[in-house]
């Protein structure tokens, strides 16, 4: 486990670096924009945005400094695909929000919204948000349905408020998983699929409650789609084995207007070229490199540099309890041939215009949101850590459940005490 812990430099500023501006200067900065990265810049931060990030270490009045010479600056990182803030305990006998069951108020899934049921007191918040972690896209992962409803990009900065863009996208398993959900066989899921996209489509613009409708979706269903159809939100689309994904680029040739984005892909390097010609960016887990699956027969760890390779925009990090590990797969990515500011842009710019956030977050362009990581060093070096977050222009407590119990049991091991079993 990475040693997390501000520097004494950093613990003396942190208290007053809530301050409405801030200079952090003299770091290495990924700035996700045009501006490339910088050897040696100043990010300047006022009223919770970026204002600018120049070259040198000229520092305006009233700006309190956070010396960051001889680290890594980046963005703050963006949680591409995740359930954080619905599951705490996925096989917990209690609630668990990133599932549902059968409801009459839906009957192909795409109405659930999942902005009503984001927990920013979930203790994952803290143990992603310490390994720079500053943002993320949530949504459900399981239903009895077609879709797997409407997703949601929220802050891990601790608000009482998280989301930040509630249905944001809609998202679908065309694989195994969502086959065995939509009657045991792609040559029904695919009808389906097809049948609810078009319905909606030619749907009346409004559907109140006493307008007859006797479609496959439900009214709210249709509403939840509405969007989709417009490019106005991604449809997010499971698919790992190569035929499934050719599926996906022939619905996308069938629904041009659908911005359509391709989530894990593990045999995506196999049609690589074709992704790239549909415009389909992909969201994969670049660890993966053996097959769960009869459809992951390809998986390998070549896929996020192959794709790169291609063309395809790649976003990186899906798994809830480990998009901690983020960087450390996108190291791995990098390791396999991909670029390392490839790398970087998987983590944080490219999620966030996938997400339609661009503006917002994943890039220290002028008014975005100050997310922003300093780290130790290199942040694809498994050896190094993120050691300041600052989320909406703050600094957050760098702490977790698990930072602390790691010190109550080292405290515990090392007091005279403690029996002499404990090492």
């Amino acid at each position: 486990m990475k040693t997390l812990l501000l520097t004494a430099a950093l613990l003396s500023v942190s208290a007053s670096a809530v301050a409405e501006k801030i200079a952090v200067v003299g770091g290495k900065v990924f700035t996700g924009t045009a501006q490339g990265t910088l050897e040696s810049a100043t990010v300047l931060i006022d009223n919770h945005k970026v204002v600018s990030v120049a070259n040198g270490t000229t520092v305006p009045a009233g700006y309190t400094v956070i010396d960051a010479t001889g680290k890594y600056v980046t963005p703050g990182l963006v949680g591409a695909y995740t359930q954080l803030g619905l599951v705490e305990v996925g096989m917990s006998a209690g609630t668990v929000d990133s599932a549902v069951t059968a409801l009459p108020v839906s009957t192909t899934g795409a109405a659930y919204d999942v902005s009503y049921a984001v927990n920013p007191d979930s203790t994952l918040m803290a143990v992603s948000r310490v390994e720079g972690i500053t943002s993320a896209a949530t949504t459900i992962s399981k239903t009895d349905y077609l879709f797997h409803g409407q997703g949601a990009v929220i802050t891990l900065g601790g608000d009482a408020q998280p989301v930040l863009k509630p249905r944001a996208f809609v998202a679908v398993n065309v694989g195994n998983a969502g086959v065995d959900d939509v009657g045991g066989s792609r040559a029904a899921l695919w009808v389906m699929l097809e049948n609810a996209i078009v319905e909606a489509q030619e749907a009346p613009k409004t559907l109140s409650a006493t307008t007859e409708w006797h479609g496959i979706n439900s009214r709210l269903d249709v509403k939840a789609l509405k969007p989709v159809l417009n490019g106005d939100a991604p449809l997010l689309i499971h698919a790992d084995r190569a035929a499934d994904i050719r599926q996906v680029i022939a619905f996308k040739q069938r629904h041009p207007t659908i911005h359509v984005v391709l989530v894990k892909g593990m045999e995506g390097w196999r049609v690589a070229d074709e992704l790239a010609a549909a415009k389909i960016p992909v969201i994969i887990d670049p660890e993966f490199n053996l097959p769960g699956g009869f459809d992951q027969m390809g998986a390998t760890l070549a896929n996020a540099a192959r794709l790169h390779k291609a063309g395809v925009t790649v976003a990186i990090g899906m798994e809830t309890h480990n998009i901690r590990l983020a960087t450390q797969h996108a190291g791995n990515a990098v390791a396999h041939g991909l670029p390392h500011d490839a790398a970087l842009a998987a983590l944080t710019v490219n999620p966030a215009k996938i997400l339609g956030m661009s503006e917002t977050i994943g890039s220290l362009s002028k008014g975005a949101r100050a997310d922003l990581v300093i780290w130790s060093g290199d942040p694809l070096e498994v050896t190094e850590a993120a050691e300041t977050v600052l989320i909406n222009g703050k600094v957050v407590e760098h702490t977790s459940r698990q930072i602390k119990l790691q010190q109550r049991y080292q405290e515990f091991a090392d007091a005279p005490r403690a029996s002499q079993y404990i090492r």
